[in-house]
């Protein structure tokens, strides 16, 4: 009888993975008759391609230009996926149908074993209620009280690289990654925390955390595959044990990445403790710490303390949000800012004139919130290179139920006949295509694949406007939109300006003559070498001078 149950239980629990995983095999779709490239293999499908370090970005390349909007993919064990990035289709994944389009369960899982209940690792109305108590933390009004700090920081940074180009007859070759990381990370540390993680003083930062979050994308792209297994075992026995199994793992990226989410981890719990015990002891304590309590985390503390009872974040959500402050605010700031130096290096012309439009605003002093906003030329450098160069490429969504995308313009089918919106099963995972949205001529022109600042500096074309992109940032899909949209948008834009400001006021960026290669990764990152250096290390080594007032 015992056997008969087992036995029972097994095919049950077979078939309903044959079911839930090889169904696409036998099952005819929708999706079947929308356009895209043929399998690689049925291994992997077309998700090599998509995540490939090298080629990724060739293949995104193809995908924009050779279909109208939206392609369907094939996924690995032959399941559809769908690769979006028609406008009136993305505004209906990620702002009308949010909760039907959802974070893929490996994102979400993988996100809450690396960071913790942080936002980037829950869903439905739980990452909803912690964004209504961090929304205001991010305010306009908070982020004027960022300015004072973020130069303090930035005029840190000056000094160093001053120091080290001062007296030579030639610009330096410096690492502008490694700098703008440390900046990135002190910047986040203390105008996001509260704490001090880098002096800036010394060649190599003293403190693990900036180490561990440079070396994060690399690992992650090394586990790309392993990391989509995790929603099948996060959930197996308790935590010990799966920290246990987790240590027996033959696979040195997995390792190095335990290593890694266990520094951010550590020291988000010392930074916590830190700030309750200054919020305890009330406001003279506060005013003693970095930041004088206007830091986003002791405002979100104190918020969480009055706020209603429902409302609250339990102190594990709390080092969440700690541990995706310092990972989110950091990678994407400080390598959309190394982009940005590298493209001015490449335009010296582009470099000059954004520097004398610095020089002429800020006349020796700090510059304050309402004038860096609103000088013309930086913030069109800035979006500019955040729209060809969007830092993450590409998100994923899993279908939860079966939901029909309206298209902007109608879409042949393999069938001959055209489809003004595609039925998507339920399971389906869709790819929304950021940088493709970005990209594309059919929106942003012929010229859309060229870096040039001065499109924002008139009108946009109709074809923009007319597009309604869903991006949360200026017709662009770089920080996303809905109710997933990049929290510190605003804080990341704020940093870029003080930065750039600060440091072309001071220095002149040239090429080395070291090639560099950007890799395709979650966030993409710079590299010496060529695309088929495997184990590059994250760096950008480039040519640093004084500037001369004066001179051109």
């Amino acid at each position: 009888m015992v056997i008969s149950l087992w036995q029972g239980a097994a095919i049950c629990g077979v078939s309903w993975l044959l079911w839930k995983y090889f169904r696409q095999l036998v099952v005819m779709s929708s999706l079947d008759n929308v356009p895209g490239p043929p399998s690689r293999s049925f291994l992997y499908g077309n998700l090599k391609q998509l995540l490939d370090r090298r080629d990724g970005w060739s293949f995104l390349r193809y995908l924009t230009d050779s279909y109208p909007g939206v392609v369907k993919l094939n996924g690995p064990l032959g399941r559809r996926m769908l690769y979006v990035f028609d406008p009136t289709a993305m505004h209906n994944i990620i702002v009308k149908d949010q909760y039907v389009f959802e974070e893929s369960e490996f994102f979400i899982k993988s996100n809450r074993l690396f960071f913790g209940p942080g936002l980037l690792g829950t869903l439905g109305e739980h990452h909803r209620r912690q964004r209504k108590l961090l929304n205001p933390a991010f305010s306009i009004a908070h982020m004027r009280r960022m300015i004072p700090i973020f130069n303090v920081v930035g005029h840190k940074l000056v000094e160093a690289i001053e120091g080290r180009v001062r007296d030579k007859s030639a610009a330096v070759e410096l690492d502008m990654l490694s700098w703008m990381g440390r900046t990135a990370l002190e910047l986040i540390g203390q105008a996001g925390l509260g704490y001090s993680f880098d002096p800036l003083v010394d060649d190599t930062p003293a403190d693990q955390v900036g180490h561990a979050i440079k070396a994060f994308q690399p690992t992650i792209t090394d586990i790309h595959f392993l990391r989509r297994l995790l929603p099948y075992v996060t959930d197996f026995g308790t935590p010990v044990l799966r920290r246990k199994l987790l240590e027996l793992v033959p696979n040195p990226a997995v390792q190095k990445m335990k290593d890694i989410v266990d520094t951010i981890w550590r020291q988000s719990e010392e930074i916590y403790e830190s700030k309750k015990r200054a919020l305890e002891q009330g406001d003279e304590a506060v005013a003693q710490q970095i930041g004088e309590g206007k830091d986003l985390m002791s405002i979100l503390l104190q918020a969480n303390m009055n706020a209603a009872e429902e409302d609250r974040l339990p102190e594990e959500e709390l080092l969440g949000q700690m541990s995706t402050f310092i990972f989110a605010a950091m990678d994407t700031t400080s390598n959309a800012l190394s982009m940005t130096l590298f493209l001015l290096a490449q335009h010296p012309e582009v470099q000059e004139k954004l520097r004398q439009e610095i020089l002429e605003a800020a006349k020796g002093e700090d510059l304050g919130y309402d004038t860096l906003v609103s000088l013309p030329y930086l913030d069109a450098v800035c979006r500019e290179t955040l729209r060809l160069h969007a830092p993450v490429a590409q998100v994923f969504r899993d279908t939860r139920e079966d939901a029909v995308l309206p298209l902007s313009q109608p879409v042949r089918g393999l069938d001959g006949k055209m489809m003004h919106e595609i039925l998507v099963p339920k399971d389906t995972v869709v790819v929304v295509g950021l940088l493709s949205s970005n990209q594309n001529k059919q929106i942003w022109g012929e010229d859309a694949l060229e870096w040039k600042p001065e499109r924002w500096l008139s009108p946009l074309p109709e074809s923009v406007t007319e597009a309604k992109i869903p991006g949360v940032y200026s017709n662009l899909m770089t920080f996303l939109g809905g109710g997933r949209a990049c929290i510190g948008f605003k804080f990341s834009q704020l940093e870029m300006k003080v930065v750039l400001c600060l440091l072309l006021s001071k220095f002149t960026f040239e090429l080395s003559s070291k090639p560099i290669f950007w890799n395709f990764s979650g966030i993409r990152y710079p590299s010496v070498g060529d695309a088929s250096n495997v184990n590059a290390k994250p760096s950008l080594p480039m040519r640093v001078g004084l500037y001369k007032r004066g001179s051109t």
